[in-house]
């Protein structure tokens, strides 16, 4: 397979006529692949093409109503003024009632820094905990100070707050919006 000055000009009419690259493959035929096209005019720099005349335009879709099967189950396509809760995604196991969910109290542990730990940030050295504590604007702003494992910005107590599985995060999400439901 060789790409003579011919076969060259070939490729560029069919591509600026905007034919696909198998059917210019098909043309040029002797060993030339839709992919070996494909490479050629990326060699020549052949970006802008027509649109083949066959392929018609996208049609654009009405928006489906949010309607509910279930008046007790909320929509799960939100539109604009819908109200209701947006899915997006895999939908499967969007919805799940609330009586199956059994919420679990999370413990709210205060974490008690001694005044001798706090540390400023001229201070502060890698094994020490990053966790803001106050007013950065505030002369009495301080970090947390305690040890943390090298690598880690936080103190253990500290690292549960900051870092939480994404599933929590969206269960929380979910009862937060539940609970504006509710009250609508």
């Amino acid at each position: 397979m060789s790409w003579t000055d011919e076969r060259v000009e070939t490729l560029k009419r069919m591509w600026l006529d905007g034919k696909s690259a198998s059917h210019i493959a098909n043309e040029l035929a002797n060993g030339i692949t839709r992919n070996a096209v494909i490479g050629k005019v990326h060699r020549l720099g052949l970006s802008g093409r027509a649109k083949a005349p066959n392929m018609p335009a996208p049609r654009a879709r009405p928006p489906k109503p949010a309607t509910s099967a279930n008046p007790n189950r909320p929509a799960m396509r939100g539109g604009s003024g819908g109200g209701g809760p947006v899915s997006r995604g895999a939908t499967a196991l969007a919805y799940m009632p609330e009586a199956d969910i059994a919420p679990t109290p999370r413990p709210i542990e205060d974490v008690v820094i001694p005044m001798s730990e706090r540390v400023t940030i001229l201070e502060l050295r890698e094994t020490m905990c990053r966790w803001p504590l106050g007013d950065p604007t505030t002369p009495e702003f301080r970090y947390c100070g305690a040890t943390s494992p090298v690598g880690v910005s936080y103190c253990a107590s500290h690292a549960r707050i900051a870092y939480q599985p994404v599933q929590d995060r969206r269960r929380e999400r979910d009862r937060e919006r539940r609970a504006l439901l509710r009250q609508a």
